[in-house]
């Protein structure tokens, strides 16, 4: 009786195997195929979506490569918008802010080499590369220097970068929870090892349905978004991971490395809106607080550096528009003085 209840037994278990086995089969299936269909949706159907997109403003020819601007208003001064890391339509995410500067100024988005409507480039995303093309592209678009920098997150380097090479083309600079340039540290190499990874998702469309399924439409014209802009920037969405934009995120430390140690010129009005969430919320990649992590920054640029901190997140600059305008309106009026 005990041979035979251990051969129940035995058989017993190669059936729970043989079920799991089955059971695991079809979920790689079913992963599987999803993947597939994803794929295709993504090389179809989503890339049709996003070719049939115009874009909103003018094209420059940039050596081999082509830049977007994006522009409106007719004031006097130039204000010119710098995106942030992996923004995939700026053009259309800086939109109502554009429209509130745009009542006093001359608004100005420069989409780097692959974001937005802009080509890609082999040319190496060097700090000194993208200084030159904002220049280059301005200069070609009809633009006049000095202008007003105005930078999201990482493109505040670029902006120090700028006005400590170029002091006479940048009358101010404001800048939108930038990035410090006070403190260096090589990336974590988990980071390096992610991109691939995010850029397979993207290849099997899973970004674009997260656009898709993530975004607060109600949210966004609230805030001042058209219903086109928010349609344009879930397309685009699902597109923002290409070489240039990984080798920008891949950079960042260098281009913090470049800067650091150039002295910001007293001559460039700085002041740095910093939002409420960085300004409190402990980031596990800092070895200091993100109060020092701030005011080691502008410690960095100088005595005249000045800041306020705004209720928002990141993107600080969604609805804080019109308190921004009425920043850059006094700095502006205290450059006169």
């Amino acid at each position: 009786m005990r041979k035979k209840d251990g051969t129940n037994q035995k058989k017993t278990k190669t059936k729970w195997r043989i079920k799991i086995m089955i059971i695991a089969g079809t979920l790689l299936g079913f992963v599987a195929l999803a993947m597939l269909v994803g794929s295709i949706a993504q090389a179809t159907y989503f890339k049709g979506k996003l070719e049939q997109i115009e874009p909103y403003g003018q094209i420059i020819d940039i050596e081999e490569g082509q830049m977007h601007l994006y522009s409106m208003g007719d004031g006097e001064k130039t204000i010119v918008l710098l995106p942030g890391m992996g923004v995939g339509l700026p053009s259309a995410d800086f939109s109502p802010l554009m429209r509130t500067l745009s009542q006093n100024y001359t608004v100005v988005t420069v989409e780097y080499f692959g974001m937005g409507f802009s080509s890609q480039t082999e040319k190496p995303r060097t700090t000194e590369n993208y200084v030159e093309e904002i220049r280059l592209a301005l200069k070609e678009g009809g633009f006049e220097a000095p202008y007003v920098l105005v930078p999201h997150s990482i493109s505040s380097v670029f902006s120090e970068y700028y006005a400590s090479k170029y002091p006479e083309e940048v009358e101010a600079i404001i800048s939108l929870d930038g990035t410090s340039t006070a403190f260096y540290e090589e990336m974590p190499s988990y980071v390096k090892y992610l991109l691939p990874v995010a850029r397979f998702q993207q290849s099997t469309g899973t970004l674009s349905l997260l656009a898709n399924i993530t975004t607060k439409k109600q949210e966004l014209l609230d805030k001042g978004f058209t219903q086109k802009e928010i349609s344009d920037v879930i397309i685009f969405g699902g597109f923002t991971l290409n070489k240039n934009v990984l080798e920008q995120i891949r950079s960042t430390p260098e281009y913090i490395k470049d800067t650091k140690d150039l002295p910001f010129p007293e001559s460039v009005p700085y002041f740095k809106v910093i939002s409420k969430d960085t300004y409190e919320t402990p980031n596990k990649q800092l070895k200091i607080t993100p109060q020092e992590y701030q005011h080691n920054h502008l410690k960095r640029i100088g005595e005249h550096a000045e800041y306020e901190i705004l209720e928002g997140n990141h993107f600080i600059y969604s609805n804080n528009a019109d308190r921004i305008l009425e920043i850059v309106d006094n700095v502006l009026i205290k450059t006169k003085q």
